[in-house]
């Protein structure tokens, strides 16, 4: 397959990183076998200097695997029920990551689909938490080195997208720095995911009858 990223590619602004991993590919060797994501929608997350993420307020045991080194896999447990995805990026202690939002299996479609037995082949990696299922990635696999040659979980080198069909946006589903345009996908890719603006949640109120 491909050559493998080493980490001076990930050892750079995420805002750059994050483009540049669109047409890359991630593949993930289980017990079970092996399932390869080419990447069609990313997020770029800048540390502190960045509301929206998770290191904004500092280190914590969660999100500690931000803080470096770049090319590892940073995997979070959201809603309480799905994992995602993210690859650390940019010098010791920056702590910004690039959220893997969708991508099209290319390799271990029936795994894929086995992990995902009610989705059509344009969904089995359409969305964040989709994506994680179908590579069969979960807590345990935070912290894993992308970029080690015998890690399970590595990021391998596409073919180049063409720069007119990158397309940038806001991010999805944040409440902070919401038009900050750091969501990258390629246009026309059939499994790029539906944007969604965050919505607050209201709080209930009882009657007074």
């Amino acid at each position: 397959m491909s050559d493998l990223l080493d980490r001076d590619f990930f050892d750079r602004p995420v805002e750059e990183v994050a483009p540049s991993l669109l047409g890359q590919i991630v593949v993930h060797r289980t017990g079970d076998g092996e399932v390869a994501i080419r990447l069609t929608e990313v997020e770029a997350y800048a540390g502190p200097m960045d509301p929206a993420s998770h290191s904004y307020r500092g280190r914590t045991p969660r999100n500690a695997v931000m803080w470096g080194p770049p090319g590892h896999v940073y995997v979070y447990f959201t809603y309480g029920m799905h994992f995602c995805m993210n690859l650390v990026c940019g010098p010791d202690g920056t702590a910004s990551a690039v959220l893997l939002r969708a991508g099209e299996v290319i390799d271990g479609r029936d795994l894929a689909a086995a992990r995902r037995p009610r989705s059509s082949f344009r969904d089995l990696a359409r969305g964040p938490a989709r994506l994680c299922q179908a590579l069969g990635v979960a807590r345990e696999h935070n912290g894993l080195d992308a970029c080690d040659a015998d890690s399970p979980l590595r990021v391998l080198a596409g073919d180049p997208v063409d720069p007119s069909r990158v397309r940038t946006g806001p991010r999805v589903g944040v409440s902070a720095a919401k038009e900050t345009p750091w969501r990258f996908w390629i246009d026309g890719e059939p499994s790029v995911s539906q944007y969604r603006m965050h919505v607050p949640r209201r709080r209930r109120t009882t009657g007074t009858g």
